[in-house]
C-alpha cells in the first residue's frame, strides 16, 4: 500500500487590515505565569512606533535583526542564549520579511530542544515541540509565515529546519503592513511567491491540491504586477504560494540559489531572481513572463555574479546544490543525479 504524507498546516490564521492591533491582546494570553515573550523584528523597525503598536512590555526580549544579509545559525544560538538567562517565554513573535520569521521559528525550536540550531538542518530532525509562536509578515512572497522549514545559513551549509515543528501556531496576515516595504525589495520578495507557483507547477511532485494553491497564487502575482491590481493581493498570494510548495516542493532554481546565498550573501529573493533569469531551458513558459514582470517595475538583472570566483568556492556551491534532494528530485525525478551532475551544476554557475 502506498503511502501518504499527513501535511500540517498552520492551526490559527487572522486576515484583514487593521488586524495587528489584536497581536497585543493575543501575545498577552500566552505570557503565562510570569514569563514574557520575545519579540524578533526586522532592524528597519527599529525606532518606529510598530514596537508600541506591537504590545512590547519591559518583561519581554526584543531582537532586532540585520536582514541586510541571509540569516545565520550563530545568531539563533545567541538569541536563545540571551532569552534562556531569562527565562523560557511562553510566546516568540516574528514581524518582518521572511528572514525574521524564519528566525523567529527557529528561535522557538531551540527553546525546547537540545544542541545547536545548525544540528538540525536537514528534514524531520526537531524532536521536541517548540515554544508558541506567532508570524507577522510586513513583506509579502517568501511564504515563511505558511511554510514548514526555516532557512538558515550554518557553518558548512544553507539549508532549512524542516518540520511540521517549524510552523507557526498562528499568523496575522494584515495588508496595511506593506505600505513602507522599497519597491526594489516588493519585486524580489513577490517573485519569491512567484516562483514557489512556478516550480510547483512544473515539478514531478504536482498534485491537484498544490497546483490549486500555486495557480491562484501565479495568478494575483499576474495581477499586481501587469495589471497595478491592490498590493494588498501579495498577501494573499505569498499564503498560497507557500501552501504550493508545502503540498509539494520548490525546485531547480531554489537549489541554485542557496548557493549564491552562501557565497555571495545575495538575499534569497535577490538569489532566486538572479538564477531564475537563466532557467529557461526548464521554465521556457514562464521565464520571459519573469523577465516582462521585471522590466516592468524597472528591476535591472544584467550582469554576472559569479566571476573570478575560487575553485573552493565554486565546489562549495556544488555541495550546498546537491544537498537539495527533494527539490532536485522534484525538478528532474528520481534519476536527478544521473541529470545534475557535479559538471552540469558547474555549467549553470558560470552562466551567472
Amino acid at each position: 500500500m502506498a503511502a501518504f504524507r499527513n501535511f500540517k498546516s498552520v492551526s490559527n490564521i487572522l486576515y484583514s487590515r487593521g488586524s495587528f492591533g489584536q497581536l497585543p491582546e493575543m501575545v498577552s494570553k500566552l505570557r503565562g505565569l510570569g514569563r514574557g515573550a520575545v519579540y524578533i523584528l526586522d532592524h528597519f523597525f527599529r525606532g518606529r512606533n510598530l514596537v508600541q503598536r506591537a504590545g512590547v512590555t519591559p518583561e519581554d526580549c526584543c531582537f532586532y535583526l540585520d536582514t541586510t544579509h541571509e540569516p545565520k545559525t550563530g545568531i539563533v544560538d545567541e538569541y536563545v542564549r540571551q532569552i534562556k538567562e531569562r527565562g523560557v517565554p511562553g510566546v516568540v513573535v516574528g514581524i518582518g520579511g521572511g528572514a525574521t520569521m524564519d528566525v523567529a521559528k527557529a528561535v522557538a525550536i531551540m527553546l525546547a530542544n537540545p544542541g545547536k540550531t545548525h544540528q538540525y538542518q536537514g528534514w524531520d530532525l526537531v524532536v521536541n515541540k517548540p515554544v508558541y509562536k506567532i508570524g507577522v509578515p510586513t513583506l509579502s512572497g517568501t511564504g515563511a509565515e505558511v511554510s514548514r522549514t526555516t532557512v538558515l545559513i550554518g557553518p558548512e551549509k544553507k539549508q532549512g529546519i524542516n518540520s511540521d515543528f517549524s510552523l507557526f501556531d498562528q499568523i496575522v496576515l494584515d495588508p496595511d503592513l506593506l505600505a513602507t516595504v522599497p519597491s526594489e525589495q516588493r519585486f524580489y520578495t513577490a517573485m519569491d511567491c512567484y516562483i514557489h507557483g512556478v516550480e510547483a507547477l512544473c515539478g514531478t511532485f504536482l498534485n491537484e491540491f498544490s497546483r490549486a494553491y500555486a495557480e491562484k497564487a501565479l495568478e494575483l502575482c499576474r495581477r499586481v504586477f501587469l495589471h497595478d491590481a491592490d498590493d494588498a493581493l501579495l498577501m494573499v498570494a505569498s499564503f498560497l504560494g507557500g501552501y504550493s510548495i508545502v503540498y509539494s516542493e520548490v525546485g531547480l532554481c531554489h537549489a541554485l540559489s542557496y548557493g549564491l546565498s552562501y557565497a555571495f550573501g545575495a538575499p534569497h529573493g535577490q538569489a532566486n531572481c538572479l538564477t531564475f533569469k537563466h532557467l529557461h531551458e526548464y521554465y521556457p513558459a514562464y521565464v520571459p513572463e519573469f523577465q516582462e514582470i521585471a522590466g516592468r517595475a524597472g528591476i535591472s538583472l544584467e550582469g554576472k555574479l559569479v566571476q573570478g570566483v575560487s575553485e573552493s568556492v565554486m565546489e562549495k556551491m556544488i555541495d550546498i546544490t546537491l544537498l537539495m534532494e527533494k527539490p532536485l528530485c522534484n525538478t528532474f525525478g528520481p534519476d536527478w543525479r544521473k541529470i545534475m551532475t557535479r559538471e552540469k551544476i558547474r555549467e549553470m554557475y558560470l552562466r551567472m
